[in-house]
């Protein structure tokens, strides 16, 4: 997958803050994303992250 840092994922399942939306602030063989509804950050493996994205939607504007 050809995800960089600063994309927005949006994922299979949401996070209790009801977004499905997250932005990528690390990429390595973990991830590290923010959430984009409540600005909660986490950190997952790669294979996890890959498995559970929908849709990957660039760099958004600032």
């Amino acid at each position: 997958m050809d995800i960089k840092v600063g994309d927005i994922l949006t994922l299979k399942k949401k996070h209790p803050c009801g977004s499905f939306a997250w932005e990528t602030l690390r990429i390595g063989a973990d991830f590290k994303l923010k959430c984009q509804g409540c600005g909660h950050e986490i950190m997952t493996t790669r294979r996890k992250a890959e498995k559970n994205i929908k849709k990957i939607n660039g760099d958004m504007p600032n």
